[in-house]
């Protein structure tokens, strides 16, 4: 089957990946009841991603002459004698209208049609939205027979969030086997450890003597000792540069994360070295100093808050990882929703103008900021925060802010919803948050019920 390029301007494109088969046509009748029949239309069809019916009832639009697709048969007709030429001419037409973005130019595009019966074009590749002109007669006919809709974004957001459901148990069921073998191994390891200390004076005369019978007990608690040294000998090297190489070898990212967590709170748990008695008396001395010598020095040092901040920010400087970031994170004094309310401000400190592109830039330390379970109502409470102490810019961009992360997967339509009723049932209800948020809300809702 001879092919060619979707659209006349793309035709001298010898590497033009989108296209379609030439049209063929066929004469049949006499008289009055001569017709054209499109042979190849189903196919023509398939490769414009559009119903064959309506490039049949554009051609009849086009040249004033009846038109009519059989759906079982797959036959295309158009009454009259009409050339191949003529036929390939409208359907350029019909591509350059109903097909190709009129943004890119790419005909990989999809039909939507709106609440006000508007006919548009969304394009897969570009992301642009291309308004039709409803001018044209063919717009009736799409509007009362509506493309059949591919599964929308709402079913594939319901399996990525089922499949993260299936993992998580997953690695729960996996943590607790894994406790339950090593409970086994200890309790083993210390009945035979018990057993032979006081034995071995006894009976290593005796042992040495009398060879044991094969299948004894004996034989069976050698075999356990020999499979347990068989378990460990890998642990021989423990220093954390050994730990952190077999971390990258062995485990995921998100392992490796976890495994590091642990690393970094075994370093906080050791000993700090002793004060010597001079410095716990300065320690202990009442201050002398005026109450804004006390600011000064609280300024300088800061709280646990500006701490957190400040060593995100040198971390995120020194271009560090997002698994070492969420080391900090675990590792911080302050509450969840402070270390959340730290992170925000790190991430975003300076950048109240063109948030929602910082945000989308850097969305993959929020999405590890949010794994457990409670930590998203966190982060909108922690936009909010930020938006709230910010100038008016941050606040008109916190419908676009909701919307990369939701887009993301990194926020659920349930956690901004209940984030939002909480806030208008707070006692700041005039906030300019919930007044800007207020559009995307509503996107949500209305796509829930129509996706329903």
């Amino acid at each position: 089957m001879a092919l060619q390029n979707i659209g006349a301007g793309n035709s001298d494109d010898a590497f033009y990946r989108y296209k379609m088969p030439r049209m063929i046509t066929k004469i049949e009748g006499r008289g009055n009841g001569i017709k054209t029949n499109v042979v190849n239309m189903v196919d023509i069809a398939k490769a414009l991603a559009r119903p064959a019916s309506y490039t049949t009832k554009y051609f009849g639009c086009e040249l004033g002459a009846q038109s009519k697709f059989d759906e079982k048969t797959g036959v295309s007709l158009v009454n009259g004698a009409h050339e191949t030429a003529k036929l390939a001419e409208l359907l350029e037409k019909f591509i350059k209208k109903f097909v190709q973005c009129y943004g890119c130019g790419n005909p990989e595009t999809e039909i939507l049609i709106t609440k006000s019966q508007m006919i548009q074009l969304k394009c897969a590749a570009c992301g642009f939205v291309s308004d039709v002109d409803m001018r044209d007669k063919l717009t009736t006919f799409i509007i009362k027979n509506p493309p059949e809709q591919k599964k929308g974004s709402k079913d594939k957001k319901a399996m990525r969030r089922a499949e993260k459901e299936r993992l998580k148990e997953g690695e729960a069921a996996d943590e607790e086997l894994k406790k339950l073998k090593k409970e086994v191994k200890k309790k083993t390891s210390s009945k035979d450890g018990g057993s032979k200390t006081t034995s071995t004076k006894k009976k290593s005369a005796s042992d040495e003597e009398k060879p044991s019978p094969p299948g004894s007990q004996a034989d069976e608690n050698e075999a356990d000792d020999e499979d347990a040294d068989d378990d460990v000998q890998w642990q021989t090297d423990t220093s954390l540069e050994a730990a952190k190489q077999r971390i990258q070898e062995q485990l995921s990212a998100v392992t490796a994360g976890m495994v590091m967590l642990s690393t970094n709170e075994d370093d906080k748990e050791k000993p700090k070295p002793a004060k010597s008695a001079a410095a716990v008396a300065k320690d202990t001395a009442p201050s002398k100093e005026k109450p804004q010598q006390k600011a000064e020095a609280n300024g300088n040092h800061g709280g646990i808050h500006e701490k957190l901040v400040h060593s995100i920010k040198e971390s995120l400087k020194k271009g560090s990882s997002v698994s070492q970031v969420r080391a900090i994170l675990a590792s911080s004094e302050a509450s969840p929703q402070e270390t959340m309310n730290a992170l925000f401000e790190a991430l975003f400190d300076g950048f109240a103008k063109g948030l929602s592109k910082e945000v989308a830039k850097k969305k993959a330390h929020l999405g590890a900021a949010v794994q457990e379970e409670g930590s998203q109502i966190l982060l909108l409470r922690s936009i909010g925060a930020f938006c709230g102490k910010t100038n008016s810019d941050a606040v008109k961009e916190v419908a676009l802010v909701l919307k990369v992360l939701y887009d993301a997967d990194v926020l659920e339509e349930e956690f901004i919803v209940q984030w939002y009723n909480e806030g208008l049932a707070g006692g700041n209800k005039t906030s300019p948050i919930w007044k800007n948020a207020k559009p995307f809300i509503e996107w949500l809702q209305s796509a829930e019920s129509e996706s329903e």
